[in-house]
């Protein structure tokens, strides 16, 4: 079975993001524009660590 996995891109402006992939590999999330590619793999590591304990908020009730 497949892994989930980030992936960095740079998008047509030049700035870094990263997508989320399900282990199905279809994207689950997609990040914000950094303005470096060090600063889009700190998102990623603050996701990696932030994401778990992370609340819901359900805006739908």
């Amino acid at each position: 079975m497949a892994k989930a996995k980030f992936t960095i891109k740079k998008s047509s402006n030049d700035k870094f993001y990263f997508n989320l992939h399900a282990t199905n590999s279809k994207i689950i999330a997609t990040s914000e524009m950094y303005e470096t590619k060090d600063g889009c793999e700190n998102g990623i590591e603050s996701v990696k660590t932030n994401a778990p304990n992370a609340e819901i908020d359900d805006q739908t009730k």
